[in-house]
């Protein structure tokens, strides 16, 4: 059997000839797409193996006269560009499979082999998906797994769990999912199931009718109606409470829903991507998460990199908030290498978001628009003693001291004021390490979530502004 390898690069397509050949396979070599569409012409294949940028043009643009000359020939595609937009594009032709640059060479004959072999890799294309304005950037091996794994979701509607620490991009991969799917023209809907009271729970999900209880003064359409013919987004799903589990195990079951208060059974066309940044192993274990939920939504399961672990996109994480920033009305600023070297250095512990959230802070505050690494400086060693906090009882001692001293309120009203003070910079400080999730920040204070609502309102702390 011949295979079609279409390769620039000498070097390279001397490797992979030599692996398929190996591989029993008889290997014609070219570097242009004029050469290859001639090959095609003139003889056939088992399957084409292309780069995408080559000499007289995109191999991936171009396939659609390898389609018009061989419609059931798989498709194997390779590329230096290593970005979810490649990724895509790869997928939307119906390609076999997507090899980043560098691959494994073993692998990729592998698969060579499994495409040749396997009648439903031989696909006839997709309907084209819109790009423009893709969520996820960075090109590390990390993410190149991450991005296979969400092509390989969007021809259909299995449901998906998102893993990783908070801060990571759990949100933007199911949207990403969902604007590059077959779904992308019905709505997406994303709903914070941690963040929601267990006794309003089912309400919010499932909606109610009228006078279903104290309040229900109208019918509310809840989070799965709304979201029908598209993506229901359930984040934080490892805090929902156990009884809710039960409730939404059901409606998974059916497809069917409920209102509070109604007797109707309503389907509901919705796929699921739900996301958690806990281990639910040990959850399962101690009886806090249900088994039968897990299974019902771990069909598959992508696992997102922290920060620490791609620290090579940084600097195009970086820039690319900068760009962000810009389009948002802040002035525009440009990172030079060095300073972009340094913020890859970083310990990031709250991952990407606060990473854009350090960016937008040097967007605001930068005086010159080039960011060189002697300007980025001491916005980095203010960032390191945010983070060390008080060193010693004394720095505590100082500060209670000049706010004794400072304005303070009349005898009397001293204790009050002092609790307040001191309480508004903890709960502050206690949204931002969970990223705003109240539940989370409860558990970390030792105090009830409802404690903390009450405090954050008395306090005017508003905490969607703390993710910010």
């Amino acid at each position: 059997m011949s295979v079609l390898l279409v390769e620039d690069d000498r070097s390279i397509a001397l490797v992979i000839t030599a692996a398929l050949e190996a591989e029993g396979f008889e290997v014609a070599h070219c570097d242009s797409v004029a050469e290859r569409d001639r090959l095609l012409h003139a003889r056939t294949f088992a399957a084409l193996v292309t780069d995408v940028m080559l000499t007289d043009g995109d191999g991936i643009e171009t396939l659609g006269a390898v389609r018009a000359a061989a419609p059931d020939m798989p498709i194997i595609i390779l590329s230096a560009q290593n970005t979810l937009d490649t990724a895509v594009r790869a997928s939307d032709t119906g390609a076999f499979e997507y090899f980043p640059k560098p691959f494994d060479i073993d692998e990729l004959a592998r698969t060579v082999r499994q495409a040749v072999g396997n009648a439903e890799g031989r696909g006839t294309g997709a309907d084209d998906v819109p790009v423009a304005g893709l969520p996820l950037v960075g090109r590390s091996a990390p993410m190149q797994a991450v991005y296979r794994m969400i092509t390989r979701v969007l021809r259909n509607d299995l449901t998906v769990l998102v893993l990783g620490e908070s801060g990571t991009g759990k949100e933007l991969v199911a949207e990403a999912i969902h604007q590059l799917g077959q779904r992308k023209a019905g709505p997406f809907v994303a709903v914070n199931t941690a963040a929601i009271p267990a006794d309003l729970i089912e309400s919010e999900l499932f909606g109610h009718e009228k006078g279903a209880f104290t309040g229900a003064v109208a019918r509310h359409t809840g989070k799965f109606e709304q979201a029908d013919g598209g993506t229901l987004f359930l984040d934080e799903i490892g805090d929902m409470p156990l009884e809710a589990q039960t409730r939404l195990l059901r409606a998974l079951q059916s497809g069917r829903i409920r209102r509070v208060g109604g007797r109707e059974e309503i389907a509901v066309n919705v796929r699921i991507i739900a996301a958690t940044n806990r281990d639910l192993a040990p959850m399962i274990a101690s009886g806090t998460f249900r088994e039968d939920l897990f299974y019902r939504l771990n069909v598959v399961p992508i696992t997102l990199p922290a920060l620490r672990e791609r620290a090579d996109d940084v600097p195009a994480l970086a820039r690319h908030f900068l760009y962000q920033a810009a389009d948002e009305g802040l002035p525009r600023r440009r990172l030079d290498d060095g300073a972009a070297q340094m913020l890859a250095r970083q310990p990031w512990r709250g991952n990407v978001r606060e990473l854009r959230n350090f960016i937008y802070r040097l967007a605001l505050l930068m005086r010159e628009e080039q960011i060189d690494a002697a300007a980025l400086e001491p916005f980095l060693a203010e960032r390191a003693e945010q983070a060390a906090g008080p060193a010693t009882g004394a720095t505590l001692d100082s500060a209670v001291a000049s706010w004794w001293h400072g304005a303070r309120p009349p005898a009397g009203e001293l204790y009050d004021a002092a609790l307040a003070a001191f309480e508004r910079p903890l709960f502050i400080h206690a949204l931002r390490e969970t990223a705003g999730n109240q539940l989370q920040a409860a558990r970390l204070l030792g105090i009830n979530r409802n404690t903390l609502r009450k405090r954050l309102t008395d306090l005017a702390i508003d905490p969607v502004e703390i993710q910010r």
